[in-house]
């Protein structure tokens, strides 16, 4: 499981520097790459979208190894 919580982890970052790339230069690299609202770029949205979700997990995991 926790090779998975570190790939989550990884498609989390792009995510973010994405979305400060659309912040800071209204840039989005996604589209630049990949065409706007294209397969791949809703695919490769959705993958950041449920790499956030289980990353979750990250912010109770403390509370297991209290246990």
């Amino acid at each position: 499981m926790e090779t998975l919580h570190k790939i989550a982890l990884v498609f989390t970052i792009i995510g973010a520097i994405n979305w400060g790339l659309i912040g800071f230069l209204d840039m989005n690299l996604v589209t630049s790459l990949f065409g706007d609202m294209t397969l791949l770029s809703r695919i490769i949205y959705c993958i950041v979208g449920v790499c956030g979700l289980i990353n979750i997990g990250l912010l109770f995991k403390h509370f297991e190894e209290r246990k």
